[in-house]
């Protein structure tokens, strides 16, 4: 296992999800709900910079490695689970969302192994639709962690339809990568 900075913060990263989750699950009276919240959303927005920071760190130093190549997905699978089902447990996503996401997550890391073996994995390279749902996941997922106000920014109502975006951004990702695999396969056959 290399000793870099971009596989350090995927480390961080992992690391961040049981403060995230955790934070909610403190003694009463050690945080107000409010504090319990900004501090929980701020764990997992600083765990999503360091998702974008790792890799442009390890493009950008020449540090790229296997081991950080995999590791890197396992904390975001990790990272967006975990924060899905504190969401559920405090009834701020609906379970559905969190079916479709993470059953989702898991089907294309299936998918990715298989056309890895295949000698195919470049059919289901990341895709624009796939970076634009991570992207509304992230935002959505710290906003509904925040869950308050920001000034007359309703942010749980933002976060809510981020969310349900994210969601159906995700079937539309799934449907595309298994498209691309299946071209794939049919063209090498």
């Amino acid at each position: 296992m290399p000793l870099n900075l971009p596989n350090l913060l995927t480390w961080l990263r992992i690391l961040l999800i049981p403060l995230m989750a955790g934070a909610f699950y403190l003694p009463d009276g050690w945080l107000t709900p409010s504090r319990t919240n900004i501090l929980a959303a701020a764990f997992f927005g600083i765990a999503a910079v360091t998702d974008w920071l790792d890799g442009w760190l390890a493009r950008k130093l020449g540090q790229t490695s296997a081991f950080g190549a995999f590791l890197d997905p396992v904390a975001d699978k990790l990272m967006v689970a975990a924060a899905l089902i504190v969401l559920i447990d405090l009834g701020r996503v609906a379970p559905l969302i969190a079916l479709i996401i993470i059953g989702r997550e898991i089907t294309i890391s299936a998918l990715r192994e298989w056309m890895a073996k295949a000698g195919k994995s470049a059919s289901v390279a990341v895709s624009f639709v796939g970076k634009l749902k991570t992207m509304a996941q992230m935002i959505a997922i710290v906003l509904l962690l925040y869950f308050g106000p920001i000034g007359s920014v309703p942010t749980v109502e933002i976060g809510t339809v981020l969310i349900w975006i994210a969601a159906l951004l995700t079937l539309v990702s799934m449907a595309y990568y298994l498209v691309m695999a299946a071209r794939a396969l049919q063209k090498s056959n």
